[in-house]
């Protein structure tokens, strides 16, 4: 009898465990698949950019500005000092809208001021979908670096610190090369 309910804990235990790891994207993962409209309606995946290395910018509305000083080195290595070949990398953002107070209307003003100034694509995620199947935070700014293939090679939660940034640039140009 003690077995049994010993392996009763321990199965329970597992289980508890395992439900407990679904939905996190981690380092060496493949990438679950999404669908995201842009402000016109127009729908997108990952495979909308084929054999791309992406950067996806998931983003709380009300923290927007808080990974420019990234970005701006993002697109300097790739416009200015074509580090970065812009042929096999395209960087995004995709709005977590749940996430903010702010109404949708000054939500797309924002996205369409950030798509213009990084001559990008944004698109919207308005119930949070990535954010639960990724683990990714609420209120909050991620950056995902994914490979060609869709293996998540980085995932940075909150302010990326100067520091890392050519580091991040460098991890681009070498997957790009892959």
């Amino acid at each position: 009898m003690k077995k049994l309910i010993l392996s009763l804990i321990l199965t329970s235990v597992s289980i508890i465990y395992i439900s407990g790891q679904t939905g996190s994207l981690e380092i060496g993962m493949n990438a679950p698949e999404w669908k995201f409209p842009d402000a016109g309606g127009q729908e997108f995946t990952m495979n909308s950019w084929p054999g791309k290395v992406l950067q996806i910018n998931y983003v709380d509305p009300d923290e927007s500005d808080l990974n420019d000083t990234f970005n701006d080195a993002i697109d300097k290595a790739t416009d200015i000092d074509k580090r970065i070949n812009r042929d096999m990398f395209k960087g995004f953002g995709i709005v977590d809208t749940k996430s903010t107070w702010k109404p949708k209307g000054l939500v797309r003003i924002i996205a369409g001021k950030k798509a213009k100034k990084y001559d990008t694509t944004i698109l919207f995620d308005y119930d949070a979908t990535l954010q639960k199947s990724w683990g990714l935070p609420s209120d909050s700014y991620s950056v995902v670096i994914v490979d060609k293939n869709r293996v998540c090679r980085a995932i940075y939660k909150g302010k990326i610190p100067e520091s890392e940034n050519e580091k991040i640039i460098q991890l681009i140009i070498e997957l790009t090369k892959e």
